[in-house]
């Protein structure tokens, strides 16, 4: 009986010392609640990222520079005649004579062939979006001491530097405009092939790009050869150096190997059918 009397004082004595049970204390077993929300913010998640009211619930987004009724950017600030048009504006990404020694050097690129933008492309190291407004390159003079090579090469920009630095080695230059579907043509041929449908014309420039292409100065594709010939003597005159003699050179086929203005490729006529597959050309009978 004295040991039951002990046990009794003992658990009165602690139940005296323990806080009254109330609904703050009131705890459950762990692990019996689990929580079906995910904790995030103010409405636990449940919103799925897509707010709370209005138009930010049903993911209507507003469109591009709407600023919520406020006087948007582009009226905050004055006209500035210089952009406009810019999204219309033509891109030439820049290739220096540098890169283009060391494409020809690591053999990425056949200099015994005619070079354009398709060769250039599908060396692996230049890239040319037609998407982004991008409609060749433009051939800049880095590397302009250090460039030995004797090329035929298309661009579709060149400075002056640059002519005479390629016509100073025994070299051809010519600049040319593609429109945006023969862009797409030349960056990826065998995918333009697999379609099945015969090689469309060349586009002729746009009124902006006559006067440059037709430019003997420029090498334009639409000047006449005989004052591109005497350009050439004038440049070589102006640059100091003498002018090698194309007829006489051994390779004088593939320099003077140039496309008809309203041709793409190299060896194929538009109207002709190119079928991979099979490996036949079909020809357009006149």
């Amino acid at each position: 009986m004295a040991h039951l009397r002990e046990t009794s004082d003992k658990a009165l004595k602690l139940l005296r010392t323990l806080p009254r049970v109330q609904i703050g204390n009131l705890r459950p077993n762990p692990n019996s609640k689990q929580n079906d929300k995910r904790g995030r913010a103010q409405h636990g998640g449940d919103k799925h990222g897509a707010g709370n009211k209005g138009s930010g619930q049903r993911q209507n987004f507003m469109r591009l520079g709407y600023e919520t009724g406020n006087q948007p950017f582009y009226l905050r600030f004055p006209y500035e005649p210089y952009y406009k048009g810019h999204h219309m504006k033509r891109q030439y990404p820049p290739i220096s004579l540098l890169q283009l020694q060391v494409l020809i050097d690591t053999n990425r690129i056949d200099t015994s062939q005619p070079i354009d933008i398709s060769t250039l492309c599908n060396s692996g190291l230049l890239k040319l979006k037609p998407a982004e407004l991008e409609y060749g390159f433009q051939l800049t003079d880095d590397g302009l001491d250090n460039f030995k090579a004797k090329i035929n090469i298309e661009v579709q920009h060149a400075s002056e530097a640059v002519i005479a630095a390629i016509e100073k080695n025994g070299g051809v230059i010519r600049t040319a405009y593609y429109d945006p579907r023969s862009l797409h043509m030349l960056v990826n041929p065998k995918k333009w092939f697999q379609k099945g449908v015969p090689i469309p014309s060349r586009m002729l420039p746009p009124q902006d790009a006559v006067d440059y292409y037709t430019n003997p100065k420029n090498r334009g594709y639409l000047a006449n050869p005989e004052e591109i010939s005497q350009d050439r003597l004038v440049l070589a005159q102006k640059y100091g150096y003498e002018l090698p003699k194309i007829e006489k050179d051994s390779a004088y086929e593939m320099l003077t190997t140039a496309k008809d203005p309203r041709q793409v490729f190299y060896g194929l006529e538009p109207g002709w059918l190119v079928n991979i597959v099979d490996k036949t050309i079909t020809k357009r009978k006149d």
